[in-house]
């Protein structure tokens, strides 16, 4: 269930969270009026030649400010033509509807089994998970076959590919830093690591994915709910006294609207800090004076600060009763949404990505298909802007005018990307939000 939604930039970040998925479609017909644009009367028409360009972009502004002031007044109102039909083809609509009330049945049912057939191929795919952790550890050592056919991956990747001597062993130590670096590789991870965190995840040894089970051993917040955790484990270390760190992601129980399924809520674990070693918090030393005697102490205050360990105290969504209540403020709630959405991403991308491609990040490899696809991205939504447009701004050089609005680009998106093999990543069948 891998997204190709970015996960920086938290105004773009769209992953399916329960107050985003639309519960009902956009009006078919938003019947816009057509903007009217006063004449140039003879008068004035070398005034307005000259002023061209600020008239120009001025009134490209008004336009744009109009059409989107129209289409938020009309948002989610009737067009009147559906109440405009009569009955007997208004019964029609509601039978209509009541196939899709089918449609969607059998395709929750689709999705619950692509979950289940994700479980399957886990499964299959454990002892893999089991030995990439043994030689990465310095647990078992790597063997000749399976050094070969790295090899071999290595030149079809790169004809300029070097083999390696076959008369060196490979290291007993395994690979140091690891997952440090292969986290500090993924582009939305890296803007959460800072350098003090970067010394508590040289200890971190494995990242590993579980299916939530139903049953007695499940977290009773989880029973009954799909969805999954990412397992971070940990060698002894300075900063924390627990050796694994769990981000359980949950699923509501019904599919969502866009047809896959729609996050809940996010639980993480409760980190053990060592004395004065928590990294999500900043201790500043203040002076204070007594008002009676005039005598100053000094006093430690501690202040939440930035870390990748805030990851595992994820925000928490507001309740529709809240919301009802008017206790959030529209940009609180606005704020809240793109936290959960970004905290969501994050864990489709360890689950998606980074876990079953550890080696590409690790390497570097995946960044590149990561950037290939941000390009194509933007070259796409160049073309969708119009190629007239494109031809037009070709020959700009070629005459007078200096006022012509450029066309806009997007910025290149972070945190979306191809696999890290030889195609670009294309939605999958069998994917779950």
């Amino acid at each position: 269930m891998s997204s190709t939604v970015p996960i920086s930039g938290a105004a773009n970040v769209t992953a399916p969270t329960p107050q985003n998925t639309p519960l009902n479609q956009a009006p078919i017909a938003l019947g816009l009026s057509r903007p009217t644009v006063p004449d140039i009367t003879e008068d004035n028409e070398g005034e307005a030649a000259e002023d061209e360009g600020p008239s120009l972009a001025g009134l490209e502004q008004h336009m744009l400010g109009m059409v989107q002031g129209k289409l938020a007044d009309l948002l989610g109102k009737s067009s009147g033509y559906i109440e405009s039909l009569p009955v007997e083809i208004k019964l029609n609509v509601e039978a209509l509807k009541g196939v899709q009330v089918k449609q969607n049945e059998l395709h929750n049912q689709y999705k619950k089994e692509c979950l289940e057939l994700e479980k399957k191929y886990l499964e299959l795919q454990k002892p893999l998970y089991e030995r990439r952790s043994a030689i990465i550890a310095g647990k078992a050592a790597a063997t000749t076959e399976e050094i070969e056919a790295g090899e071999e991956a290595s030149v079809k990747e790169d004809e300029d590919y070097a083999p390696l001597p076959k008369d060196v062993k490979p290291s007993p130590s395994g690979i140091p830093e690891f997952w440090l670096t292969a986290l500090r590789n993924h582009v939305g991870l890296s803007d959460m690591i800072t350098d003090r965190d970067a010394d508590a995840l040289k200890h971190l040894v494995d990242v590993r994915l579980e299916y939530l089970k139903e049953g007695d051993e499940a977290p009773k917040e989880t029973l009954g709910k799909p969805g999954f955790k990412i397992i971070f484990e940990f060698e002894k270390n300075d900063y924390f006294t627990n050796e694994v760190l769990e981000k359980t992601y949950l699923y509501q129980e019904e599919v969502g609207y866009s047809g896959d399924f729609v996050y809940d809520r996010a639980l993480g674990t409760n980190i053990k800090w060592k004395e004065d070693k928590d990294l999500t918090k900043e201790f500043e030393i203040k002076k204070q004076r007594n008002k009676n005697t005039n005598r100053t102490r000094l006093v430690r205050k501690a202040r939440p600060t930035e870390s990748f360990f805030n990851f595992f105290s994820p925000p928490v969504p507001p309740t529709e009763e809240a919301i009802e209540n008017g206790d959030y403020e529209d940009d609180e709630l606005q704020e809240l949404e793109e936290k959960l959405e970004e905290d969501y991403q994050i864990g489709e991308d360890l689950k998606e990505k980074i876990i079953p491609r550890a080696i590409d990040y690790f390497t570097g490899k995946a960044l590149e298909y990561e950037i290939m696809d941000d390009e194509d991205e933007d070259d796409y939504e160049d073309s969708e802007d119009g190629d007239d447009d494109d031809d037009e701004n070709r020959y700009e050089d070629d005459s007078d005018s200096d006022n012509d609005v450029p066309g806009r680009r997007r910025a290149p998106q972070k945190g979306r990307g191809g696999a890290a093999g030889g195609d670009k990543v294309n939605p999958e069948e069998c994917k779950n939000q």
